[in-house]
């Protein structure tokens, strides 16, 4: 064992931490490995006294020691070395390096577990009536399916899979190279643990083949586009037995010929006469319900709102129910006879007459644009 000052080997002052000693080890570990120096034996020596020093400093029986007698206070037996008594080179390399190499202490890993299967996702199209009522939608999803023959588990039936005889059922196997130890995945079962022997010939050997199945999904009423449905245990079947995933139901409402939907409010247009407007009165509207009445009051503008309550959609959350908002459109009449032409002048004669009661909106913007132009001209 080298007789230098441990703290001098790594570079760091008495007072420092365990933290500060771990990252000293690990930049002088990577400095002097022999997978980088290619057969310096000098180098190598470095390396194990860095190793060393590290040993006794790492361990808080072997640093009080050292700290209080030299080299001379620790045990030599406790020192371990290469070779020696204090646990193999990979262990320790594992746990400071085990982020950079992926592998860790000897054995901690164990063989994989069978993997559980992927979640699916379905987009499925609604109408706006299906979406607001609710429905029972058939749907067929390509998947990966338990094999019933052997219960997925791969094996024939009669079979079962056996330990692997290369890990011995760990699943991982050491490499050495020099000092160095790392845990690799076992290529022969690789990193199952157990081999199949006989396989299923249905699945060869896997748990699970391709196929399709049909499944009924019940859609809640008052669903909207972007909402979804999980339907647990659905999705991909896991491997060798292993739970399925889930199937995600993505639900992407179409649009409506007649109605606009913001939230739980509904949205149409209705069409009046101009007669009606000027009169008020009494029309049919559309809802998703049936036709409904709604009273006009007279002198009624286009593009004016009315609402009419409890007749949007019942939220599929607070099982509120939303308005339905209905913006009436003044029509203008058109293919007129001659009549009706000789009738239109004749009222627009009576309305001229009087710009302020007849057209007020007419009147004020007439009165808005002189102002405007009147302004310019200064």
């Amino acid at each position: 064992m080298s007789k230098r000052d441990c703290y001098e080997v790594l570079g760091v002052t008495r007072s420092a931490t365990e933290k500060e000693v771990k990252k000293a080890y690990k930049r002088l570990a990577m400095k002097y490995h022999p997978d980088r120096t290619k057969g310096d034996t000098a180098l190598e020596e470095k390396f194990k006294e860095v190793k060393e020093a590290y040993e006794i400093l790492n361990d808080s029986n072997k640093k009080a020691a050292f700290d209080q007698y030299g080299h001379e206070g620790v045990n030599q037996q406790s020192q371990g070395g290469f070779g020696g008594g204090g646990g193999d080179f990979g262990d320790q390399f594992g746990d400071i390096f085990g982020d950079i190499f992926g592998g860790g202490r000897g054995g901690r890993g164990g063989a994989q577990r069978p993997q559980q299967g992927a979640d699916l996702r379905y987009n499925m199209e609604l109408s706006l009536e299906e979406a607001v009522h609710g429905a029972s939608k058939e749907i067929e999803i390509p998947t990966q399916v338990h094999c019933e023959q052997c219960n997925g588990s791969g094996a024939k039936k009669g079979t079962e899979a056996r330990s692997c005889g290369t890990c011995h059922g760990q699943g991982q196997v050491q490499m050495r190279q020099g000092f160095f130890a790392v845990n690799q995945t076992c290529p022969t079962c690789r990193g199952k643990g157990k081999i199949i022997v006989d396989p299923c010939h249905k699945c060869h050997g896997e748990g699970r083949y391709e196929n399709s199945k049909t499944l009924n999904v019940k859609i809640p009423a008052g669903v909207d586009t972007g909402d979804r449905i999980r339907l647990s245990g659905e999705g991909e079947a896991g491997e060798h037995g292993a739970p399925s995933g889930d199937l995600y139901v993505q639900m992407n409402v179409i649009d409506h010929e007649v109605f606009v939907r913001d939230g739980d409010n509904l949205y149409c247009e209705v069409p009046i006469s101009f007669a009606e407007a000027a009169l008020g009165g009494e029309i049919e509207v559309p809802t998703l319900d049936g036709r409904v009445k709604l009273k006009i009051s007279a002198e009624t503008q286009t593009g004016r709102m009315y609402r009419m309550r409890n007749k949007g959609v019942k939220s599929v959350r607070s099982h509120s129910v939303g308005d339905l908002m209905c913006k009436v459109i003044v029509e203008t009449p058109v293919k007129l006879s001659a009549k009706q032409r000789e009738l239109l002048k004749e009222f627009e004669t009576t309305c001229s007459s009087s710009p302020k009661k007849h057209k007020p909106k007419s009147d004020g913007f007439l009165n808005n644009l002189k102002n405007f132009f009147d302004d310019l001209s200064k």
